[in-house]
């Protein structure tokens, strides 16, 4: 992926020298996203409240004690991912402040990147870096260790800057969900339905953040003609490893679909295609039943 020499976005919090002073234990949730494999996961979401119970990897705990700096120096690899990271958040932020007035009739707000290591306090209290990239529908902020690109190299062969861009672009697709009150209702729902139902609300969430995420691609490739072989390849590989069948087989040698958080890898890769080769914000309504059935590989 060629990211070097364009914009890179300003509206960043590098939080990587200090660190809450102590934290609470954290839960966790079956099926979440890298749990089962690497104690992560990708799908983002205000653990708190809307995206808490979607994505079954809840934390509400609340911080003590003060803040704590750190000495650790930033590594060549951690500026190098620095500068990446913050140029896709910008390609992010132009391709959807054209896109989301025309489509959506509403203005683009734009979202904050919050770059921390191994923890940090938000809106739901403390977040551990084995909790993965995040988002925080309740202040409108994404948190990321950078040190999540390593275990998706490591642990999922998921390696490769694309593989790493796909993983901001769909947490910026939950961001947009918010925007939209997607996420919203989907968390109303949750008194209304039984679990597995809810699961599957959560599923088409996950689906449609992937959408997202592909579309932002087709476009920003369309603008900035960044993409080089294999790109492509690269985030359908990651998505295909995160997919809640591939995890939970790797973990416990069987799949559950009703446990089910985020999506089979099939489903990961051609929701993500979907929003690649149309390029439309409008056509990923994975709520819609005949839409769904329509694109989904199982459907």
């Amino acid at each position: 992926m060629r990211w070097k020499g364009r914009r890179q976005s300003t509206n960043v919090e590098d939080r990587r020298r200090a660190t809450p002073g102590r934290k609470m234990a954290m839960g966790g949730g079956i099926g979440a996203i890298l749990i089962a494999v690497i104690a992560a996961f990708m799908g983002g979401g205000d653990l708190s409240s809307v995206l808490r119970a979607v994505l079954g990897n809840a934390t509400s705990n609340r911080a003590q004690g003060g803040t704590q700096t750190s000495d650790r120096p930033l590594t060549a690899q951690d500026k190098r991912l620095t500068n990446m990271v913050k140029t896709v958040l910008a390609d992010t932020e132009d391709i959807w402040t054209d896109l989301f007035p025309p489509h959506f009739k509403r203005k683009y707000e734009k979202p904050v990147l919050v770059l921390f290591h191994d923890r940090v306090q938000w809106a739901g209290g403390i977040a551990d870096k084995a909790m993965g990239p995040f988002y925080s529908p309740s202040d409108k902020k994404i948190f990321i260790d950078l040190s999540f690109y390593n275990e998706m190299d490591r642990k999922l062969n998921a390696p490769g800057d694309f593989a790493q861009a796909y993983v901001l672009a769909h947490e910026v697709g939950h961001h947009m969900q918010n925007l939209l009150g997607i996420s919203g209702r989907v968390h109303q729902a949750r008194s209304r339905v039984g679990k597995t139902e809810y699961n599957r609300l959560s599923v088409r969430l996950e689906l449609q953040a992937d959408f997202f995420a592909g579309v932002w691609a087709h476009h920003a490739e369309k603008r900035y003609e960044f993409l080089e072989p294999g790109d492509i390849e690269e985030a359908l590989n990651a998505a295909a490893a995160i997919g809640d069948d591939t995890l939970q087989k790797k973990s416990r040698g069987y799949a559950v679909p009703d446990s089910f958080t985020h999506g089979t890898s099939a489903q990961r890769v051609a929701w993500f295609r979907h929003g690649f080769r149309t390029g439309d914000p409008t056509a990923g309504n994975t709520f819609d039943e005949a839409v769904f059935r329509r694109i989904d590989p199982g459907g």
